[in-house]
């Protein structure tokens, strides 16, 4: 993973480089958008094909499994061939996943698409983020961290929220999202071939080294346990809240489960942008109690079967997620030293996605076990343990910090 501290611009002096930063930074949207699309379809899957909430988890986990591929594959690829042929090379796997979904009627199929979903998420999201703050202009130089956020979890908000749309007003509720993200890859595709190369090709190509220095392991393990919390709740989000809107809460429409989930990446997104400026230790302590109340708000709606309530916690899990997120990784950024940033940052991302992976198969195992309703709100319990832990991990080492 590159490191964006204080990245060069080299965007050559040309019509192409005034349009080059907002042509990047939606194809970063779109391409992100298309990473959640299926979310709100998975319940017409899993009535066409027979398969059970267990079958939908795996379904979902196998993203992750391509983004920990291409992050550990791919990961350093960009910086030594430029950003330009990486992502088109992600714009491919996202057309290739969306055909697959267009033809699927099988699992199998199933899996295949979330695979090849997950390896375009994995190649994009370094190598977009990179790409538009070396594209911003001077005008928008400091703004271009936030620019490249809210391009990644502004898309992730916008799949389900559009293909819910789509799949519940709309014809062809199997088949018109994946058109739609057809058309919009094929846009994103024109913008990467209109914006220049902003990259320098200083790197080499190889795979991506994991390691985490020992000064820095004792804050990267308190703001990964922080990560994999809040990475659990998005992974259940994104695979479950439509099973649970309907089986729990007993309302079948498409699109609610779609803004559910968009209010949770929307959340995300704004906390991310907002908390920029405070210190890293203490937003990640109000990062974590806020995943704690977010999680005992989402386990008393299910409890309580309540609409209303789930959103508020979608809301609050949202911004608790965000903060704690984007200010662990600061806080991590802040003790590695520059020439270790790259492995050390891919391991938290590395550590985030199993999270979204291994706890929502858990999810899935236990709604077969327990009951959709039980397993829900023994997630969000064992969650609230998790987020408490590293809240007082951060009081402790804090205290020890003033001593």
């Amino acid at each position: 993973m590159p490191s964006f501290a204080a990245m060069p611009s080299i965007v050559p002096s040309s019509w192409q480089s005034r349009f080059a930063f907002p042509l990047l930074a939606y194809t970063f949207a779109a391409m992100m958008a298309g990473t959640t699309l299926p979310t709100p379809i998975y319940a017409l899957y899993s009535q066409r094909m027979h398969f059970t909430v267990l079958t939908t988890t795996v379904v979902f986990a196998s993203y992750a499994g391509g983004v920990l591929i291409a992050l550990l594959v791919f990961g350093r690829w960009s910086d030594a061939v430029g950003r330009r042929p990486m992502l088109l090379a992600a714009t491919g796997f996202a057309l290739a996943s969306a055909v697959v979904f267009l033809a699927a009627h099988t699992v199998g199929q199933l899996l295949l698409g979330r695979l090849l979903s997950g390896l375009s998420a994995g190649v994009v999201t370094g190598t977009a983020t990179a790409a538009v703050i070396e594209a911003a202009p001077e005008a928008w130089r400091r703004r271009a961290v936030a620019v490249a956020t809210a391009a990644n979890i502004g898309g992730l908000g916008a799949g389900p929220l559009l293909s819910g749309l789509l799949v519940q007003y709309a014809s062809y509720p199997l088949r018109l999202s994946f058109v739609v993200h057809i058309v919009l890859m094929m846009l994103a595709i024109v913008a990467v071939l209109v914006a220049p190369e902003t990259s320098g090709r200083t790197g080499r190509i190889g795979f991506q080294r994991l390691s985490v220095p020992a000064e820095v392991r004792p804050v990267f393990v308190i703001a990964a346990t922080a990560a994999f919390a809040g990475f659990a709740v998005t992974g259940l989000f994104t695979a479950v809240v439509p099973a649970f809107l309907s089986g729990v809460i007993g309302i079948g429409n498409h699109a609610a489960a779609g803004a559910i989930v968009c209010s949770l990446f929307a959340a995300s997104a704004a906390a991310q942008v907002f908390a920029g400026r405070m210190d890293a230790r203490r937003a990640m302590a109000v990062g974590c109690g806020l995943l704690v109340i977010g999680m005992v708000i989402i386990a008393a709606a299910l409890h309580f079967s309540s609409l209303v309530v789930l959103i508020m916690g979608a809301v609050v899990a949202g911004i608790g997620q965000g903060i704690s997120f984007s200010r662990g990784l600061a806080a991590v950024a802040e003790q590695t030293p520059p020439e270790r940033r790259g492995e050390v940052s891919s391991t938290y991302f590395v550590v985030a996605y199993v999270a979204i992976a291994l706890p929502v198969i858990g999810e899935g195992l236990a709604a077969e076990a327990w009951g959709l309703r039980t397993a829900g709100i023994a997630f969000a319990s064992a969650v609230s343990v998790l987020a408490v832990m590293c809240l007082a991990a951060i009081l402790v080492e804090e205290a020890r910090t003033r001593r």
